[in-house]
């Protein structure tokens, strides 16, 4: 009787829940259309480079253009065609390296959208089109600031993608993405966009769009689409522990890439707005140390001497909250805004100094293509004394400073304690205490013990090329 019982209730919830099932399965979107319509306007991109002796990694590895492209964009390190590898162990031969890739047409006479890290360096590069035709083409730009490049194939009456505006997309909405995985070609994969606007690490430039469609190596430099079968953004990184998809796929938005095309197609160059600032983020513990009440805006970490930002009165310390009318509720917010803007323009900079709001006049200059490199300087020091906080100091040498362009600064012999702990490691430079500049160790070491105990204070820091506050709380 019972399991007779069990058996009609099992029933009974069939037959009640079938209609919401059915219409589940009814309102799903239907991909169909968008792949017969859209997946000609793909392509596939074969690139062949040559790697020469020297640049070589582990021997006896197959020439699988599509292991390698796994190897190449996930950062294995040694592998052909990485660059910085040197010291290979196979006698400084020359030899071709073959990877793969997708991109787009935007235009029936043959101008192609994939992404720069796709064809950088290529000594070839070959389009597969969807009729199987093949075609070699000819790289016009390429931008690694947001990794968009811009191709061309001698053809005409091509078809080419319809282009949406990413900035009407919405959180949950539904995309799909068409390309080469794994040199698979014309895969069509689909999922719902997971974010906007999303800043990833060294990236400053790109708003990416973050999505869960399953994107693989070979899918990059392909278009992701809205359901109305227009590309909104180009599929240009994943995150990844294992090499494959884990649902975390970013795309540059469509609306950066064109106006990054457009400047290819007509220069050959790209022109950014640059102000030569360091920044960070405000963070509770910064805001505190500073005396801010909020956490939005970007923290000026160190000012290039001479930059557009130096010029205009800009200070380490100053903190960003409108830059040309547009809000900065992020850091990095600030170079995605500036980048935009055309240099010689004069723009308004609000900011907060030493909790004073301010309202600079700003004139931008252009990005350099190459940044200056900075340098730490040595490491050999007679051993100073330690300072409350755990740092051992030394001032830094005439021909240090000459490389720090005259600054200030105190090179770090060891770092241990609360400043080890904050992420202050030996080799940094210390150029100030919360607003005030560090001109001597004694100095900088009576400032410290100055501070009560279970205050934080905002310790600006120069690594490398990079400055930073690093918040330090204060033992008791």
């Amino acid at each position: 009787m019972m399991k007779q019982w069990i058996s009609g209730v099992l029933l009974a919830c069939a037959v009640t829940f079938m209609p919401a099932t059915m219409i589940q399965a009814k309102d799903l979107p239907d991909f169909t259309e968008l792949a017969e319509k859209q997946g000609p306007a793909v392509v596939n991109i074969s690139i062949t480079s040559v790697v020469h002796g020297g640049s070589v990694g582990f021997p006896g590895m197959p020439n699988d253009e599509n292991l390698q492209e796994f190897l190449r964009r996930f950062g294995i390190p040694g592998m052909p065609g990485m660059p910085g590898q040197e010291g290979g162990q196979d006698g400084g031969q020359d030899y071709k390296s073959q990877s793969l890739g997708s991109g787009f047409i935007i235009s029936s006479d043959g101008y192609i959208l994939t992404n720069a890290h796709v064809v950088n360096e290529a000594d070839e590069v070959l389009v597969k089109l969807y009729d199987k035709r093949e075609f070699k083409a000819k790289i016009i730009g390429v931008d690694k600031r947001t990794d968009v490049a811009l191709i061309k194939i001698e053809a005409t009456g091509l078809p080419k993608v319809v282009v949406g505006d990413p900035n009407t997309l919405k959180v949950g909405e539904w995309v799909a993405a068409i390309g080469s995985p794994f040199g698979l070609e014309n895969t069509m994969t689909a999922g719902i966009v997971s974010a906007k606007g999303r800043a990833l690490p060294q990236e400053n430039y790109v708003p990416f769009i973050q999505t869960d469609v399953a994107i693989n190596p070979g899918n990059s430099g392909g278009p992701l689409f809205n359901l109305r079968g227009e590309v909104v953004g180009i599929n240009s990184q994943i995150y990844s522990k294992s090499g494959g998809s884990m649902g975390l796929s970013f795309s540059i938005p469509i609306d950066v890439a064109i106006d990054i095309s457009n400047q290819l197609k007509a220069t050959g160059r790209i022109s950014r707005g640059w102000l030569g600032i360091g920044i960070q983020e405000v963070t509770k513990d910064l805001a505190d140390s500073f005396g801010l009440k909020q956490t939005s805006g970007a923290l000026i970490a160190g000012v290039e001497k001479n930059s557009p930002a130096d010029k205009g009165g800009l200070e380490a310390g100053d903190i960003i909250l409108k830059f040309d009318g547009k809000a900065i509720n992020t850091s990095s917010d600030l170079p995605r805004v500036v980048a935009a803007t055309k240099p010689g323009k004069t723009v308004p900079v609000e900011i907060i100094r030493k909790g004073n709001g301010k309202t600079l006049q700003l004139t931008i200059g252009e990005m350099p293509t190459e940044q200056a490199e900075a340098q730490t300087g040595s490491k050999e020091s007679a051993k100073p004394e330690a300072n409350k906080i755990g740092l051992l100091l030394r001032e830094l040498t005439p021909q240090q400073k000459k490389k720090l362009n005259g600054k200030n600064g105190l090179l770090v012999v060891e770092s241990s304690g609360a400043a080890a702990q904050a992420g202050i490691r030996r080799g940094d430079v210390i150029l100030g205490l919360n607003n005030s500049e560090s001109q001597s160790v004694d100095l900088f070491n009576k400032q410290i013990n100055a501070v009560p105990a279970g205050k934080t204070v905002a310790v600006l820091v120069q690594r490398g090329e990079n400055t930073l506050y690093v918040p330090i709380k204060v033992a008791k």
